[in-house]
């Protein structure tokens, strides 16, 4: 029994060992903790012309709608919804 908890345990520290270098590892690793606590960005807000409405900077979170226009975030307590306008994510 302790032969097969052993294996299992070098099995599964192979297969964390083998995906450590992956990019797809580094961006699920990214993933987590930009959900968790966030991570210090710069979101800038443009208008249709191309002249910037507003500069967000601070730790938070991005979620964004399935259609793409409208971005939502939390910043210094305060909700943050932007609809209908390009805005560019920056990660510090």
């Amino acid at each position: 029994m302790k032969k097969r908890i052993f294996v299992v345990v070098l099995l599964c520290l192979l297969v964390l060992g083998a995906t450590t270098g992956c990019e797809s590892w580094n961006r699920m690793s990214k993933d987590i903790s930009s959900s968790t606590s966030g991570l210090e960005r710069t979101a800038t807000v443009y208008d249709q012309n191309g002249k910037v409405i507003k500069t967000y900077k601070g730790k938070f979170d991005i979620e964004v709608n399935d259609y793409g226009n409208k971005v939502k975030f939390d910043l210094n307590g305060k909700r943050v919804n932007i609809n209908n306008a390009t805005v560019i994510v920056e990660e510090e």
